[in-house]
């Protein structure tokens, strides 16, 4: 799904600045809308239900308000996995009392879907009222299979019809000689968002019957089901009505039974206005003319039906958008953008790409891509990165549309990156699907790993696959050695509501997913791991599955090819999936002994997380001897005798390449011989293991496992080193000492420090480039050059300085931007930074008046670089006001502003302030709660703020959390470690800066 933005993919906040980011998705009318208090209790009251259920249902309904959260704002952390059901189970009809029915969040077994015939009219002006809103009728065939007197179809937001005899739904029978029985009475249950049909006979068990409903619905902003995005062209308003389905609001679009395993056949018809263009799913049959409503002119646009698929995967989307298209085997690809980017030819690169990295994935899983299009659309307004709606993907501006004048590198690594991405799920999460949320590890860590794979295609020369070391590993190793992580699968009971499926769209089922699945795929070969992928893909294909199932295609072609391992996929696997964190592998040289343990960031954390494995791991080890490369080993234990002792001129290098899940330790005369080659001869370890050397280091001392004067030495090589990885591997560590130290007497002595390392690499860059005038050739190299100005003007390089400042009035004085795309951002932040008023207010002008999405989201992070605190506080104003920032930015403006040493207390004062308006207003999905929650209070480290930490948590139970409940348990425990490494490290961090300084 929305793909999530990490390391290089995020545009502008992969470019290092100053102030340092981290990182960063009723056509049967009860008259009116679900758009108040209000009018949703009218709304029940026309349904017909008794007072008192009206009354609670209004509660529910103020309660869950745009998103459907744990009632008070409870804790949905995931519980200990014990157990893997490998089949869906779902609540019985005949359990319980009839009203106990649709107050479950899981559908009845009693229904399943065959086919949908959806018509839907998109209103792009708004009515009389002010309201834009779309119209439709559904007929969904279903089989009944358990005999049952009440029909429950997810429901949201819609306002029905009302037929003659009152009610909401007709229903006949397609069985012959069955006859259907009469619906008595029906209500909606906004709390588990179900339309309720009760029958005055039952189903008959077998028989098929069709349901037709019409309904009308709100086109709102909200970012979520069926919604509008606007856009201002050649100075005219313009309104584009898409969708984002996943994971639950197909049931906002239309009356549908939305959980990922009702498969079902999709006829979709749009009625839009004359000159506008229809796409959905399937291929355009037929556009016909409609009719006239209000003097203006409509068409009726037809399309193919549907291969087999899940709600979440539909789309519609009308626009005036263009496009451009080629064919590759028969497979016709299309980029659709706004008529300007199109002429602009914006929308070539991904063009050009998208065929290739389409063959590839057809030759990786050894199967032809099933649809006869692949279409891509680029909105102006969308929450994640891309959706993977099969045969129509959609796509913010930023992650599809490359512009030479204006995108950097990093940007169009992220096109390629996040093409790969949603092609992959073409048909891993497409053609077989999850059946059911709690495995949603396995479609996005999948293609969240294969990303790398299919960008390297479309870019051999990038070397793209190391990065997902920085990008996913790493990042997400931060996450997962705290004990409020959660293991990559949970039960299927425990999420249950949508605000528990939403909170599994976070970094552990993307990076930890990626990870664990590369760790795999390496240890099996990826020869062996795609002849699994292969027969898995074959069996379930238009179907559904969970990871048992590819575990037993895998294990499958490990027995047919013959590979040695030291235990069955399952078992080995099931310590990686089943338990949270990863472990710490020590490695003794003097004697030869490895151990595991649980890593954690801070160790005095009580674990309350039972673990089915006690915390221990089936850990692969791939690693070398000095500079030669060893056979394989396993470490199956807690501590086994697996190596040979070293001599003392002999070092050991242990997960070569990155490619485990797990931390490494030495002995310290280990550590010492790896620190004297680092500084005498870095290029004898590999590039990869240089960045991760400093890497474990300094978490290895946050975890109090080894000293963090020792992690500070793996720096001092630094200026010699002129790779882009140990590079980017030392800044992101010592961003937490700037996070940690930035507002202490530490402060100065690091700085110095650094800048005495980094002059060096920025010099070097100045030289190649010929006093910047050009650009470095490798990839990796570009990158390295952002993080050489952007450090060298964190640290205050005075050349550097004066450097950005110079480039930056030129373009403010004369009007003409000449800064390469690859540094704006960078340049931007530190001009601004460095600047006041007229520098901001210049920047501000810029970022309204751009036309390109990349170069607004340059600007929009420039902007939070300003020491101003008054203009910090106005742009937090501005991010609640969608004609200022749009909604789909709101959440990552703030967190820019919170990375702000400046702005971090006042982002914090602001979110607390209005935590009850941004839930209600945004909860539908402009905000990403979880990375919200985390980056405003990232920079936590004192008792004080702990305190306001746990006060906000207190204060605000009864509003909630949504998907970021994890988030502000995650933030305590952060917040808590970091008070007590700053008690027993900042006495001794101070000193060796001072004296390696």
């Amino acid at each position: 799904m929305p793909h999530l933005c990490t390391g290089k993919s995020c545009d502008s906040i992969a470019l290092k600045s100053p102030l340092w980011l981290s990182f960063q998705s009723d056509l049967s009318m009860a008259k009116g809308f679900f758009v108040s208090k209000t009018l949703a209790v009218v709304g029940l009251v026309l349904s017909l239900a008794a007072v008192a259920t009206i009354v609670a249902l209004s509660v529910v309904y103020s309660q869950e308000k745009n998103q459907n959260r744990p009632e008070g704002g409870g804790s949905t952390s995931h519980p200990p996995t014990t157990q893997h059901p490998s089949t869906t189970q779902h609540p019985s009809t005949t359990q319980g009392p009839p009203g106990q029915l649709w107050d479950r969040y899981r559908l009845p077994t009693s229904l399943v879907p065959r086919s949908y015939n959806i018509l839907l009219w998109p209103r792009l002006q708004p009515d009389s009222s002010g309201m834009y809103v779309f119209t439709g009728n559904t007929t969904v065939e279903f089989q009944c299979v358990e005999e049952t007197n009440v029909i429950l179809i997810h429901s949201n937001r819609l306002n029905y019809t009302l037929l003659e005899n009152g009610q909401r739904a007709q229903l006949t029978s397609i069985t012959m000689g069955v006859q259907a029985p009469t619906i008595s009475s029906s209500l909606i249950q906004e709390q588990t968002q179900y339309l309720v049909l009760f029958l005055e006979a039952p189903l008959r068990k077998d028989a098929w019957y069709q349901l037709h409903m019409s309904f009308k619905g709100e086109l709102a902003d909200d970012l979520g089901g069926f919604y509008r995005s606007e856009y201002i062209e050649d100075g005219v308003k313009k309104v584009v009505a898409t969708t984002q389905m996943q994971p639950t609001d197909a049931r906002k679009a239309f009356p549908c039974f939305d959980e990922p395993a009702m498969k079902a056949y999709f006829n979709v018809s749009l009625i839009h206005e004359n000159g506008t263009v229809a796409l959905s799913n399937g291929k355009e049959i037929e556009t016909t003319t409609y009719g006239m409503e209000e003097s203006k002119s409509y068409m009726k646009t037809v399309f193919e039906p549907t291969e087999k698929m899940s709600t979440y995967l539909l789309a519609f989307i009308v626009s005036d958008f263009s496009f451009i298209n080629s064919t590759i085997d028969n497979v016709l690809i299309r980029i659709f953008a706004r008529q300007s980017a199109i002429a602009a030819n914006q929308g070539d690169y991904a063009l050009n790409k998208t065929g290739p990295i389409l063959k590839f994935f057809e030759k990786y899983y050894n199967s032809s891509y099933p649809l006869p299009k692949s279409d891509q659309i680029a909105l102006p307004d969308f929450n994640a990165g891309a959706m993977e709606n099969w045969g129509l993907i959609t796509y913010r501006e930023t992650a599809l549309l490359y512009d030479e004048k204006f995108s950097s590198n990093s940007n169009k690594q992220k096109i390629a990156t996040i093409i790969a991405h949603e092609l992959a799920h073409m048909w891993f999460g497409n053609l077989v699907t999850l059946r059911w949320w709690n495995d949603l590890w396995l479609n996005e860590g999948f293609a969240s790993y294969v990303e790398y794979l299919g960008a390297n295609e479309a870019e051999p020369e990038w070397g793209v696959n190391d990065l997902i070391v920085l990008s996913d590993v790493h990042r997400v190793f931060a996450v997962d050695a705290l004990t409020s992580s959660h293991p990559l699968s949970s039960n299927e009971e425990d999420i249950q509501k949508p605000a528990q499926i939403s909170e599994l769209f976070d970094a552990i089922s993307y990076s930890k997913g990626a990870s664990v699945l590369r760790m795999l795929s390496d240890f099996l070969t990826e020869k062996v791991f795609t002849m699994g992928l292969e027969t898995y893909l074959d069996e379930f294909k238009y179907g559904n599955a969970n990871y048992t199932d590819l575990w037993k295609h895998l294990q499958q072609a490990v027995d047919t090819s013959g590979t040695s391992l030291p235990n069955s996929i399952t078992n080995i696997m099931n310590t990686w999936v089943l338990q949270m964190g990863f472990p710490v592998v020590t490695i003794n040289t003097t004697d030869g002994t490895v151990s595991q343990q649980h890593f954690l960031l801070d160790p005095e954390a009580e674990v309350t997380t039972v673990s089915p494995f006690n915390y221990k791991w089936i850990v692969p080890m791939r690693w070398m001897k000095n500079e030669v490369v060893q056979e394989p080993k396993w470490l199956l234990e807690k501590s086994e005798n697996i190596i040979e002792m070293m001599t003392s001129s002999e070092w050991v290098l242990v997960n070569l390449n990155v490619v485990g899940y797990y931390r490494v330790n030495y002995d310290q005369g280990n550590w010492d011989r790896l620190l004297s080659t680092l500084a005498t001869n870095h290029g004898n370890i590999p590039v990869i293991n240089r960045a991760q050397l400093i890497d474990d280091a300094f978490n290895l001392a946050r975890a109090k496992i080894i000293s963090t004067v020792l992690a500070l030495r793996t720096t001092q090589y630094l200026d010699k080193e002129r790779a882009y990885m140990p590079w980017e591997s030392a800044v992101n560590n010592m961003d937490f000492f700037y996070l940690m130290f930035d507002r202490t007497e530490v402060y100065g002595p690091m700085q110095l420090y650094l800048r005495k390392k980094v002059e060096p690499l920025f010099n070097h860059y100045k030289n190649i480039t010929s006093n910047w005038s050009s650009v470095p050739e490798g990839h990796l190299d570009q990158y390295n050059q952002v993080t050489a100005i952007s450090l060298a003007c964190r640290t205050g390089l005075s050349e550097c300085q004066n450097l950005v400042k110079t480039w930056f009035m030129e373009w403010k004085n004369t009007g003409i931007n000449n800064i390469h795309p690859n540094l704006r951002s960078t340049v931007y932040c530190n001009a601004i930074a460095a600047g006041d008023a007229a520098e901001w207010d210049f920047a501000w002008k810029q970022f309204k008046n751009a036309t390109i999405a990349i170069e607004a989201d340059k600007l929009r992070y420039a902007l939070s670089c300003t020491r101003q605190p008054w203009l910090l506080n106005r742009y937090l104003e501005y991010t609640l006001d969608p004609t200022m920032v749009r909604k789909q930015d709101g959440t990552s403006t703030i967190v820019y502003i919170a990375n702000n040493v400046i702005g971090q207390s006042l982002a914090w004062d602001f979110v607390r302030a209005r935590w009850s308006y941004i839930f209600t207003q945004y909860g539908g999905g402009s905000f990403s709660f979880s990375n919200l929650i985390n980056g405003v209070t990232e920079r936590f480290s004192t008792e004080f703020e702990l305190q306001q930490l746990k006060q906000f948590k207190a204060d605000n139970a009864e509003v909630g959390f949504g998907s970021g409940t994890l988030a502000v348990d995650q933030s305590i425990e952060r917040t808590s470690a970091n008070i007590k490494w700053i008690a027993e490290n900042k006495e001794s961090v101070v000193d060796w800066f001072s004296s390696a300084a």
